[in-house]
């Protein structure tokens, strides 16, 4: 039975547009479709099993990376000499942190407490807790700066207490005793003989507060009813405002808690977040003093609470996966001459100092970049040793935009101490007025191994098949168009030739009948 060419094409011509629009219509639906799972899958919720553990018991290893200014010339800073100081570390610990706490509410809002712990890493660190520094002492210079204008007598009645208890300008201890806390005969004394004055009845530390604690207690959104929403902060201990900075705007709390962002970002998202966290390490020092000498019932609110907000710069792939960085604006430390919206938070000094005073009793203690980058230039002449450098002092997070989830996260702040000579207190000698760096720590993480590899399958390599496959279906639908009208014109053109011939043979034969 002979084929009909001409019909066989017309079936691939209607099977090719129906292809083409199978694969039209993937391409609107495909995107469709991973959008939803990625909502379905941010949204907090136990039932999600899987992102609800990674989000309860962060997989991802952090660490945390100290480093120490070593003072070399202690004996000349008392004489007025700039400061010469070199880098000491890292001196890097593991963090595990673990939620705990969970309370899911009706308004579409979940509380928890992070706890977290540290473990010391030797193979990771430049030297051992047991190495030797020498840093200005805050219990002594930083209290000095804040007894300044009491009368003299009470100031030298300051400078005998603290050659009672030996308490010198400067401090050469280990860097555990630094970290995680040293024996002092002045706190022993207070707590023993006056009992509740001090916030904490243990060892005096930089971090000692930070481990086996939590950050407080967070309520943020889940995104059940609006994923724009999800991981903003609606309260931390139960407020939604500050009142330690001079501005609504500053006391504001935006953003979320620093973990994760909401998904389906561009390149005009901001990261907003909110940080407990950025000077509680130098809490005990002033608490104590200011309890001491004006005998004030002080809260024990130990956080500096700040929000802040990072800006996109980049964009950027690891292992595969496309990435937007988000780095601080130069802004975010300057002062409130440079830029007006952080007024609020003075007073200030040279831009690239974030003042913390107002969370640490008026404290003479300064946020800032590592080895004061992107600060006033002039901080860095009144102290030789230090090297700001982008690659290494600069903060960022990298992540992925569709899904808000960070990849890369490199938080670094430097911790300073304002000195200067005050008369009556013979401890701080000649010293000359200088912000002096005490020690800089990186808090670092990124996705790698079995979490990277389902990820980068889920997001990378199934969205690519599916855009694939939409085009693949376009593509194959018009090729058989193409193909099957090129049959079905030659199969008619072919008919039409046989049409022809049947036709001349038909006259011919005509012809021939009609000659006889």
């Amino acid at each position: 039975m002979a084929v009909n060419k001409s019909k066989v094409a017309v079936g691939f011509i209607v099977a090719g547009v129906l292809t083409v629009v199978f694969g039209t219509v993937l391409s609107f639906v495909g995107p469709l479709i991973i959008d939803d799972q990625i909502v379905k899958n941010t949204v907090i919720d136990p039932k999600n099993e899987m992102s609800y553990t990674m989000w309860k018991d962060i997989p991802v290893p952090f660490f945390m990376s100290v480093y120490f200014f070593n003072v070399l010339n202690p004996q000349e800073i008392l004489k007025g000499e700039k400061p010469m100081v070199e880098q000491r570390g890292p001196y890097v610990y593991r963090k595990r942190c673990q939620k705990d706490n969970i309370t899911f509410h009706p308004n579409n809002t979940v509380s928890y407490r992070e706890y977290r712990q540290y473990y010391f890493e030797p193979s990771m660190s430049a030297g051992s807790e047991s190495d030797v520094v020498t840093i200005p002492n805050m219990l002594v210079l930083g209290a000095a700066v804040m007894m300044e204008n009491l009368p003299y007598a009470v100031r030298l009645m300051i400078s005998a207490t603290f050659k009672t208890f030996k308490e010198g300008p400067f401090l050469t201890k280990t860097v555990g005793e630094l970290m995680w806390g040293y024996d002092s005969g002045l706190v022993d004394f207070l707590n023993k003989y006056l009992p509740g004055m001090l916030p904490s009845t243990g060892k005096f530390g930089l971090f000692a507060e930070f481990n086996n604690s939590n950050t407080g207690l967070f309520t943020i959104f889940t995104g059940q009813d609006d994923i724009r929403k999800v991981h903003r902060v609606d309260s931390w201990n139960g407020l939604t405002e500050l009142s330690y900075w001079r501005t609504p705007q500053c006391n504001m709390i935006n953003g979320t808690a620093g973990q994760m962002w909401p998904p389906f970002m561009t390149k005009e998202t901001t990261l907003p977040f909110y940080s407990p966290d950025a000077c509680r390490s130098v809490t005990l020092y002033f608490q104590f003093f200011h309890s001491f000498f004006f005998l004030e019932t002080i809260p024990h609110v130990f956080v500096f609470s700040r929000s802040m907000e990072l800006v996109y710069q980049r964009p950027g792939v690891m292992k595969g996966i496309p990435l937007y960085r988000y780095v601080a604006p130069k802004t975010l430390f300057a002062n409130g001459t440079d830029y007006a919206p952080n007024e609020g938070f003075c007073p200030c000094r040279q831009s690239g100092l974030l003042n913390v005073s107002s969370c640490r009793h008026n404290s003479p203690v300064f946020i800032s970049h590592p080895h004061f980058y992107n600060a006033d230039p002039v901080l860095l002449d009144y102290v030789q040793g230090l090297s700001p450098n982008e690659d290494k002092h600069g903060l960022f997070i990298d992540i992925h935009p569709q899904t808000g989830v960070p990849l890369n996260v490199s938080i670094r702040l430097q911790l300073n101490l304002y000195m200067k000579r005050v008369s009556g207190i013979t401890e701080t000698g000649k010293i000359s007025e200088v912000v002096m760096p005490m020690i800089w720590f990186e808090e670092s993480g990124y996705i790698d191994g079995p979490i990277l590899t389902t990820f980068h399958t889920n997001l990378v390599v199934l969205p690519a098949v599916m855009e694939y496959m939409q085009y693949g279906f376009i593509a194959l639908g018009l090729a058989t168009i193409l193909i099957a009208a090129l049959v079905h014109h030659r199969a008619k053109m072919e008919k039409g030739a046989g049409e022809t011939d049947l036709k001349m043979h038909r006259s011919q034969s005509s012809t021939v009948r009609n000659s006889y």
